[in-house]
C-alpha cells in the first residue's frame, strides 16, 4: 500500500471512530441535567410551552430538565448566553420569532442568528389577531382600512419597538398607506387594558391574552394575521383574505449551540415532536391558552428562520425603522 493510501486509510478510520463515538454518546445522552434558557420572564406563552416540554422531556430522559428565565435585551441576553455554551446538548434555547426580528432592529448582535445555532424543532405558535374594542363600528378588514383612511391617527398598542404587534401593524400601514400612530408599552401586559379602556384604537395582538375578552364580548376579533385561520376562532377570516400577501406569523422553537452532534439534535427533535403530538398536551394544556403546537424537522425550522429574517428586514425597511 502506498504512503498516500495509508494516510487516506488512517483518515477514514479516524472519521469512522469519531462517528461511532458520537453515535454511542447520543445513545446514552443525557447523563446529567439539561437547561433550557427562555429569553422572557415567567408566565407568558413561550415560558409555559417551554415548561411543558421540559416536564415531558424529563419523564422521557430520566434526567432533570430545568427552565431558566433570562429576560432582557429583547431576548439577546439569553440568546448570547446559549450561543457561548458547549455544544453538547445540555444547554438549549427556547427562542421565538424575535430571533428573526432582532437582526433588523440592532446594529450589531453579539451572536449570529444562523451560524451560532443548530435548529432542533419548531415548537408552537400563538396566532395574532387584528382586534378592536366591541364599541367600535369596525367589523371587517375592509371597514378597518376605510375607517383608518377616513380618520388618520388611529392608535395601536404594542409590546415595544420591534415586537410582533409593531411589525404586524407597520406591514398593514405600508400595504394600505393608512396613517396610524404607534403606542409602545413596556411588554404585552399593557395592551389589553388599554384596548378595553379605549386608550388605543386597535392592536394586532396575541390571541391568548385576547381570547377571554372575545368570549365576554368586550373585544372584537376582526381578522387573523397568519396565513391560515385558527381553530380557536374558526369563523374569523385572515387579514390576507382581504389584503392579498399580508402574513405575519409568530413562532417559538428550540435551538442548540452550533456544532451540537446531529445524533443529539435528532433525539431531541424526535422527543419534542412526540410531545407536541400528544393529545393530552394539545387539548388539555395548549388549546385552552391559545397555543398551537407545530413540530418540524430541524431543516424546516432552519428554513423558517432564514425566510423570516428576510421578511422582517423588508418590513423594517418599508417602515423606515432604524436599528438601535
Amino acid at each position: 500500500m502506498s504512503v498516500g493510501l495509508r494516510r487516506l486509510a488512517k483518515v477514514v478510520a479516524s472519521m469512522l471512530l469519531a462517528a461511532a463515538a458520537t453515535a454511542a454518546w447520543a445513545q446514552v445522552y443525557p447523563v446529567r441535567p439539561i437547561r433550557i434558557a427562555v429569553p422572557l420572564p415567567p408566565g407568558g406563552s413561550n415560558d409555559l410551552l417551554a415548561r411543558i416540554i421540559a416536564e415531558r422531556l424529563q419523564l422521557a430522559f430520566g434526567q432533570p430538565v430545568i427552565v431558566e428565565n433570562k429576560p432582557g435585551g429583547a431576548g439577546n441576553i439569553a440568546t448570547e448566553f446559549v450561543a457561548r455554551q458547549p455544544a453538547d446538548g445540555y444547554s438549549l434555547l427556547f427562542t421565538s420569532s424575535a430571533h428573526a426580528v432582532n437582526p433588523s432592529f440592532f446594529v450589531k448582535l453579539p451572536y449570529d442568528p444562523i451560524k451560532d445555532f443548530e435548529p432542533i424543532v419548531l415548537a408552537g405558535a400563538v396566532p395574532f389577531v387584528l382586534t378592536v374594542n366591541a364599541s367600535s363600528p369596525i367589523r371587517t378588514v375592509k371597514e378597518f382600512i376605510a375607517h383608518a383612511k377616513a380618520m388618520p391617527g388611529m392608535t395601536y398598542g404594542t409590546a415595544g419597538i420591534g415586537a410582533p404587534h409593531h411589525l404586524a401593524a407597520e406591514l398593514m400601514k405600508s400595504m394600505t398607506d393608512i396613517n396610524i400612530v404607534h403606542i409602545p408599552y413596556k411588554g404585552a401586559s399593557g395592551i389589553v387594558p388599554a384596548l378595553l379602556s379605549n386608550e388605543i384604537s386597535f392592536t394586532i395582538g396575541a390571541i391568548n391574552s385576547l381570547l377571554p375578552h372575545y368570549k365576554t364580548g368586550k373585544l372584537r376579533a376582526i381578522a387573523v394575521a397568519g396565513q391560515a385561520r385558527t381553530a380557536l376562532l374558526p369563523d374569523i377570516p385572515t387579514i390576507g383574505d382581504t389584503l392579498s400577501g399580508y402574513v405575519v406569523e409568530t413562532w417559538n422553537g428550540v435551538l442548540a449551540p452550533a456544532g451540537t452532534p446531529r445524533a443529539i439534535i435528532d433525539r431531541l427533535n424526535a422527543e419534542i415532536n412526540r410531545i407536541l403530538a400528544d393529545p393530552v398536551v394539545v387539548n388539555d394544556r395548549l388549546a385552552p391558552v391559545g397555543i398551537e403546537p407545530l413540530g418540524s424537522t430541524p431543516e424546516r425550522f432552519a428554513e423558517v428562520i432564514r425566510i423570516d429574517i428576510g421578511r422582517y428586514a423588508k418590513i423594517a425597511r418599508d417602515a423606515r425603522i432604524k436599528p438601535e
